[in-house]
């Protein structure tokens, strides 16, 4: 039975909505009408799922939905990676190239760079970057483009579901707009909704189909309709009252781990200055079994969501005359851990009567965390920049990054990749180890390396046995 319409008693306007700002009568019908029919192509895998941006999170939404038995239009502005899709090529560890050769086989995947294939769509899920501008500010205007490009193939009767983290209101604020600009109306003839990636990656326990899903929508109507798409897809959707709270809940994910991060980061450095071991006193405090959550210090932070997303909120609550203090003070902190790994190597090199500049140095690790090849935001990558400014000649190995990636803001750096040998190790004047990979054979490295810098507790279990040469950081 359909819920129970809303009176209406003024008449309709030229918008298509009733003069106090409500829908009109027939235009809820008609609503309900092509909401109805969206569900049941949902429902039996005869809805055709686009997903614009074809990054990590992307990726990962196609083989999802293509695993479901949908059929699936990736969309990306980037020619080399629909070339490697069509191929049956994956550029994600975490998707086999298998997989996409099965689905492209298949015909259940099809990438491409037309957006005018849009129309050939029912549900639209974008998953395009937000980063900061060079002043710290969100930079939207990837989903404003984005917008753009939807609005003008969009037709009766589809749903756009955006998944890019930004700060609340952005659904609202600056997709609705864009979409209705041709004369279609949100809620009457195409839905709307937010629905936050919660992608962890490198993380095996948790796959995309177990996460669950938190869905807003900017009606009633768009709602049920993202609800029914991720219900068919995801072991569990979380409904919200709106897009605002959905935008909300994931920069509160990420603000709740970056102001965590920034404490034992802080921790870090005053420890360090009364001798006391970091590591040692978390691992102590996390035998509390209730009241106490482990995280740990590092170079920095990485990827795209917990050094960029916070200052998403800050930015937006100062239009609310509102400070967020412990945002900012939690990311001053984090973007200061660089200089600080920075420091220590400078302070031990001094000590063995070396300067940074000249220095050999190898840094192992470029992606943002352990066993992943996602090199975004990596604190790897300032390091190297802080490194380059102070006349160092430095190198790296990454296993997973065996070239050095095109990095938006770090165009100007001039890295190479080398082997790990015993040769490599015991030429460079330091090895700092940035990212904690599984592949890396810690104690090996110790052994043939002169001096090794240690952010991540890497080679805890050899320190006894390797502490004159081993330095954490």
């Amino acid at each position: 039975m359909k819920d129970a319409l809303p009176s209406v008693t003024k008449s309709p306007s030229s918008n298509g909505h009733s003069q106090d700002g409500r829908p009109a009568l027939l235009d809820i019908e008609l609503g309900r009408s092509r909401l109805e029919g969206l569900l049941h192509k949902i429902k039996i895998r005869q809805a055709r799922i686009g997903v614009v941006g074809l990054g990590y999170v992307g990726l990962l939404l196609v083989r999802l939905f293509a695993a479901k038995g949908f059929s699936v239009i990736g969309f990306d502005i980037d020619q080399g990676k629909i070339e490697k899709l069509g191929r049956g090529h994956s550029y994600v560890r975490s998707v086999p190239s298998d997989t996409i050769a099965h689905y492209v086989k298949e015909k259940r995947l099809l990438a491409t760079s037309d957006f005018r294939k849009l129309t050939l769509v029912d549900a639209v899920i974008i998953c395009v970057p937000t980063p900061l501008t060079p002043e710290g500010k969100p930079d939207v205007s990837f989903i404003r483009a984005t917008a753009l490009s939807i609005a003008e193939h969009l037709k009766p009767g589809q749903l756009v579901v955006l998944e890019s983290t930004s700060y609340p209101g952005t659904t609202r604020e600056i997709m609705k707009p864009e979409l209705e600009k041709r004369g279609l109306v949100c809620g009457r003839d195409f839905f709307l909704a937010f629905s936050p990636e919660r992608e962890d990656p490198g993380n095996k326990k948790f796959t995309t189909e177990m996460i669950p899903k938190i869905v807003g929508g900017v009606d009633e109507l768009s709602l049920r309709a993202a609800v029914c798409l991720y219900g068919e897809a995801v072991a569990q959707v979380v409904q919200v009252s709106s897009c605002e709270t959905a935008e909300a809940a994931k920069l509160l994910e990420n603000i709740y781990r970056c102001v965590n991060i920034a404490l034992v980061n802080e921790l870090k450095m005053c420890f360090d200055r009364m001798g006391i071991d970091v590591w040692e006193v978390i691992e102590a405090a996390a035998t509390k079994p209730f009241g106490f959550q482990a995280f740990y210090p590092g170079p920095g932070l990485g990827g795209h969501c917990i050094p960029i997303d916070p200052f998403y909120l800050s930015w937006k609550a100062r239009e609310f005359q509102f400070s967020t203090r412990f945002i900012d003070l939690a990311g001053e902190l984090n973007v200061q851990m660089p200089y600080y790994v920075l420091g220590k190597l400078e302070e031990v090199l001094n000590g063995k009567g070396k300067k940074l500049e000249g220095a050999r140095l190898l840094l192992l690790g470029l992606a943002y965390k352990k066993d992943i090849d996602d090199p975004r935001e990596s604190p790897a990558f300032k390091l190297l920049e802080l490194l380059e400014v102070k006349g160092a000649k430095v190198a790296y190995n990454d296993p997973y990054i065996p070239s050095f990636p095109a990095m938006r803001h770090y165009r100007h750096l001039k890295v190479r990749p080398v082997e790990l040998t015993e040769k490599e190790l015991a030429g460079r004047d330091a090895v700092i180890i940035v990212t904690n990979h599984s592949l890396f054979d810690y104690e090996w490295i110790l052994k043939h390396s002169q001096l090794v810098v240690d952010t991540h507790n890497a080679c805890g279990p050899y320190r006894q046995r390797w502490q004159e040469k081993l330095i954490r950081a």
